[in-house]
């Protein structure tokens, strides 16, 4: 039996239809970092979907060194393997100088590029383009027991300077019942111990290098970091500290075993969760300790969400990037998972709302450490670099490596403060003339 004419018409028009759609659909290759808030960010994408039905997205998820790997050798050969990456402040001035990231300065007006805090889109611009949008941020801060410090007979100041924390270290510190004054970051790595020291030495006065490029770790001001470094790790710090990185040192304050640990604002809502912490309800809060010199002994960092000049799909990777840094990705987190557990430290409008700062304890002092933070000048003396706690270059990874082993050595007893910076000018020396600098 025939079809009517009419029915022949609709079944083409639906079949041309349906291949249509099949056609204009857009699959984009999204790399990111398995950590918790990703993961929870992959699970809420039926709302983008939903509203973006012509996009599908793919996911590789990878520990943190494998999605370094694997996107800086696609961005730098433009292989177009992702059409969206997770990166971080460190690479993104780099990339972008190089032009090998997209230019996000055109995405929508109701994005509020205006709403992001300023010390985070500072890092994520050149040039006056914005080169990243930021999924959170974060800074470092104090985290302290108030029961010990009220103990010892002080009161923690909401910016405390150095020799404050030396003394309520010592004060502190309890080692026959396995409480220690001060836990901080002694496990090598650019990214672990250099990141703590480097910021550190930004309130010293120091700096890695001079506005000539040389290296500066034969300075007065490098041998005060260390040696101060030092002092409250040996006296008051807890043992095989040359280990112990961000998880080791978040373990023994969960535990009650740090009076003060300098770290990671994003640790807040870890030490504040009286499901994981022992001392949930005895933490306070301080911005990151100074010398009176101008600036604080904290860092800048935000994952971001970045677009690389290989993808052939920049549009709709446009639209996914805006949806998944938005306000209302904000209150999506909000409504389904809590006020407490959205991504931190990027919008202005977050803390400016009471919901999120009632339900945030230490949400007023993560927003002070990420703005006394200032990478495009960050030391107290001009440099030629951007970057809090790293130096915005290619080579500085490997370089601040070495040189986290050499500083790691120095604590484990192995060699003296002098010898660590000795072999610290030499390793940066050596590897930044071979670069040409």
């Amino acid at each position: 039996m025939k079809l009517r004419p009419s029915l022949c018409v609709a079944s083409a028009l639906a079949i041309a239809a349906s291949s249509t759609a099949y056609a204009e659909t857009t699959t984009l290759t999204i790399a990111t970092v398995n950590n918790g808030d990703m993961i929870r960010m992959q699970g809420l994408t039926d709302d983008f979907t939903a509203q973006n039905p012509d996009i599908a997205l793919e996911w590789v998820t990878l520990e943190e060194n494998v999605l370094r790997q694997r996107v800086t050798q696609d961005i730098a050969t433009k292989g177009g393997q992702f059409d969206v990456m997770t990166i971080g402040t460190y690479e993104v001035p780099i990339w972008g100088a190089q032009d090998w990231l997209v230019s996000l300065n055109d995405l929508p007006a109701e994005w509020d590029a205006d709403d992001i805090l300023p010390a985070i889109r500072g890092g994520l611009t050149v040039d006056g383009e914005l080169y990243a949008a930021p999924f959170y941020g974060e800074s470092s801060m104090v985290m302290y027991r108030t029961d010990l410090m009220e103990a010892a007979g002080l009161e923690m100041p909401d910016a405390p300077t150095w020799e404050f924390i030396g003394q309520a270290a010592e004060a502190m510190t309890d080692k026959d019942n396995e409480v220690y004054g001060i836990c901080l970051r002694g496990k090598a790595g650019w990214g672990e111990n250099m990141a703590f020291l480097t910021a550190m030495s930004n309130s010293f006065g120091a700096r890695w290098f001079d506005e000539s490029w040389t290296p500066q770790f034969d300075s007065e001001a490098w041998a005060n970091t260390l040696n101060t470094y030092m002092n409250l790790m040996t006296n008051y710090g807890p043992p095989g500290a040359s280990t112990n990185g961000f998880n080791e040192n978040l373990s023994l304050f969960q535990q009650g075993k740090c009076g003060m640990w300098i770290d990671a604002t994003v640790a807040a809502s870890f030490v504040t969760n009286p499901d994981d912490s022992t001392v949930a309800d005895k933490v306070g809060f301080a911005l990151a300790p100074d010398n009176g010199l101008g600036k604080r002994g904290n860092w800048l960092w935000a994952w971001s969400l970045a677009i690389p000049a290989g993808s052939d799909a920049t549009d709709a990777a446009k639209k996914f990037v805006a949806w998944a840094t938005s306000k209302e990705y904000t209150a999506l987190v909000a409504e389904n998972e809590g006020w407490a557990n959205v991504p931190p430290g990027t919008r202005t409008s977050l803390y400016e709302n009471p919901a999120y700062t009632e339900a945030a304890s230490f949400a007023e002092m993560t927003l002070g450490s990420i703005n006394s933070a200032d990478p495009t000048a960050p030391t107290v003396d001009p440099v030629p670099y951007t970057g809090v706690q790293f130096v915005a270059i290619p080579e500085f990874a490997g370089i601040a490596t070495q040189v986290g082993q050499e500083m790691s050595a120095a604590l484990a007893g192995q060699q003296t403060v002098e010898e660590a910076l000795a072999k610290a000018q030499s390793i940066t020396a050596e590897e930044m003339e071979a670069a040409g600098y």
